[in-house]
């Protein structure tokens, strides 16, 4: 049995953001937050909130940027704080004091702050192929792979990029998402590119703000980025229990980033699936559902 999905909710918040969202289940079961990464939209949650939504109440919204939520024009408004907030707001708005957060990519990066700053709001917390703050940050400092591995970065936060990526008819955006250069991945059909296609349409420039306003990118001349950044690891602690899962084949974020996480975390589990890639989400649907299921 697998739950109806409800589109078309929106959440006024008191920051005066209007954050676009879906929901499967029932207001007033515990509630589960999913949080998509870029160039994604709550779309890349639809087998997780037709599972969860049986009995939670699952939401998955737009992040702001992103396809039918606002999409201010002021850069500072990417800025990771205001990301959080927003989620803040959102579960106030939903009438949550207390939820359990599932995170990718950028919405894991948002996830991660969110555990470290308000920890006491989370139940639990699962990432999916995004790296912990203070890790990425020593990498893209300090190992030459990772560094080349996310110069891809400088490129998104490059003046038009977003004209770049909106050509040929998203022809770029379209190969991240379908194998990223590899072999076409069978979950990219043509109904969901044409879902992908309608949300790029809406505007990308949101989505290429979150890289350009995070100082978390390769260092170049003009910008030291991580390396002007002096951290405690210790600022960085999750006390939050935490699963994160991982497809090791990402080329972006490679699986040396998962060293030393447990250092960082009271209370870790890594789940590892070898053949994943970045989009482990659509490629085994099932298989994260129940990942995240036995964790909760």
């Amino acid at each position: 049995m697998t739950a109806a999905i409800r589109t078309d909710q929106y959440a006024e918040l008191t920051n005066g953001m209007r954050l676009h969202y879906a929901s499967a289940g029932e207001p007033g079961k515990p509630l589960i937050l999913f949080v998509h990464g870029f160039p994604e939209f709550w779309y890349e949650w639809e087998a997780q909130l037709q599972e969860f939504g049986t009995d939670h109440y699952a939401v998955a919204p737009d992040l702001r940027g992103f396809n039918l939520s606002g999409m201010p024009t002021d850069l500072a408004a990417y800025k990771a704080r205001h990301i959080v907030e927003d989620l803040r707001l959102l579960a106030a708005h939903l009438g949550y004091d207390k939820f359990i957060m599932v995170a990718h990519d950028w919405g894991g990066a948002v996830a991660w702050n969110f555990a470290i700053a308000l920890p006491q709001l989370l139940h639990k917390l699962v990432i999916i192929n995004s790296p912990h703050p203070y890790l990425f940050t020593k990498a893209l400092a300090e190992d030459p792979e990772q560094k080349a591995a996310s110069e891809y970065m400088n490129w998104l936060r490059a003046e038009g990029s977003e004209t770049a990526l909106a050509k040929d008819n998203f022809a770029l955006l379209e190969g991240l998402l379908n194998g990223m250069g590899r072999s076409p991945t069978p979950w990219f059909t043509p109904e969901v590119r044409a879902r992908y296609h309608a949300c790029w349409s809406r505007g990308l420039t949101g989505g290429v703000n979150y890289y350009r306003a995070s100082p978390l990118h390769p260092p170049t001349g003009d910008h030291a980025g991580p390396l002007k950044l002096q951290l405690n690891p210790e600022d960085f602690r999750v006390k939050v229990q935490t699963r994160v899962i991982w497809g090791e084949q990402d080329i972006a974020l490679p699986k040396s980033l998962l060293n030393g996480l447990e250092a960082l975390i009271d209370d870790v589990k890594i789940e590892r699936i070898p053949e994943g890639t970045h989009w482990i989400v659509h490629e085994q649907p099932e298989r994260v559902n129940r990942l995240i299921r036995s964790f909760l």
